[in-house]
């Protein structure tokens, strides 16, 4: 997730480490010794970081333990980009809420890489790739079956989840690293900027480029998956027999209709939580918009809300992923403890 600096800000070394405002869009919040909104909201993304780790480790266990994570390999990425960027998070706010005082090349590094979120943002990059990934391969076996068959190879697959990962480094990288810095102790995440207008133009590529482009690729092929499913359901009916062979049909539409459902709940969820941040940060790249602190924290916890319910998705929707957890919920519950022996 990207950040945007307050619109007021124009030389960090000229500034004060309290009359720079925490950053305001996904990413990074600059240290402070205040116990106000902002301590609270750093609490708040720990929290989410921890528990969003825990939801997709879990939901990665219960896909291999289902052998899903071969049957969707995409899906099983998706969770561990998700399961990465919770875990930068959780590690990222645990040492902004200790306010160590950064020094020297080591205080540099840990200001680019840790402090600034650059590791989850690379992730959540990352999974951005992966969902639109996602959408086109159901739309390729789908709506273009025989194609797919023909010409659809794992080696694709393999390639696109090399691509998000190598993408999201590279984005994360070539995004904080010039424009994020120390001043008197304190990391200013993308705080640094050649100009206005370099400033400007990564407001618009990163609102095109990971929200508008990603919901119009969801649009898109969802929306000609669900008029393909539902011509090839009336067409089903049309020559529907008691042959054995139509039950097989059945049973292996109704696993790609689960599979639909849960990508198409998975991307309504980032359309409708990211809205408010993606928004608030072009807006605030060109200078158009004045919102109080409190407003760009919820904003932005909204935000990183999606990361945190996405593995629940997962978990209610994927019929042998739910049954794992479920059977995994029913051993912790029946474990008990020894009885103890009284030697009286």
């Amino acid at each position: 997730m990207t950040n945007a600096q307050d619109s007021t800000f124009e030389d960090a070394t000229d500034t004060t480490p309290v009359e720079i405002t925490h950053q305001t869009t996904g990413s990074s919040m600059t240290s402070s010794s205040s116990r106000g909104a902002g301590f609270y909201f750093q609490c708040a993304v720990l929290v989410i970081g921890i528990i969003g780790a825990a939801a997709n480790g879990l939901v990665l266990y219960a896909m291999v333990a289902s052998k899903q994570h071969k049957k969707h390999v995409l899906i099983f990425n998706q969770n561990a980009l998700d399961f990465v960027n919770c875990l930068f998070l959780g590690v990222a706010y645990s040492v902004k809420l200790s306010n160590i005082y950064l020094s020297g090349t080591g205080g540099y590094w840990l200001c680019v890489t840790l402090l600034s979120d650059a590791g989850s943002w690379g992730a959540f990059v990352g999974s951005l790739v992966n969902l639109a990934a996602i959408s086109i391969e159901r739309y390729l076996k789908i709506v273009h079956r025989v194609w797919a068959k023909k010409k659809f190879r794992n080696w694709m697959i393999y390639s696109t989840i090399a691509f998000a990962w190598i993408g999201g480094i590279v984005c994360a990288a070539g995004l904080m690293i010039p424009t994020s810095g120390v001043v008197n102790g304190v990391c200013y995440a993308q705080s640094f900027w050649k100009s206005q207008a370099a400033r400007m133009a990564f407001g618009i590529y990163n609102f095109l480029s990971f929200y508008l482009i990603i919901l119009l690729i969801f649009i898109f092929c969802y929306g000609r998956i669900l008029v393909t499913i539902r011509r090839q359901a009336r067409v089903m009916a049309t020559h529907s027999g008691p042959s054995g062979s139509n039950t097989a049909q059945n049973h292996s539409n109704k696993i790609q209709t689960n599979v639909i459902k849960t990508m198409i709940l998975v991307s309504g969820l980032y359309t409708i939580t990211l809205a408010p941040m993606h928004i608030y940060s072009l807006l605030m790249n060109f200078n158009k918009v004045a919102i109080s602190q409190n407003g760009a924290f919820i904003a932005m916890f909204i935000g990183y809300m999606y990361i945190c319910v996405n593995p629940f998705i997962y978990a209610t929707k994927l019929d042998p992923v739910r049954r794992v957890l479920l059977r995994l919920i029913a051993c912790v519950k029946n474990m008990q403890p020894p009885e103890s022996v009284d030697n009286t």
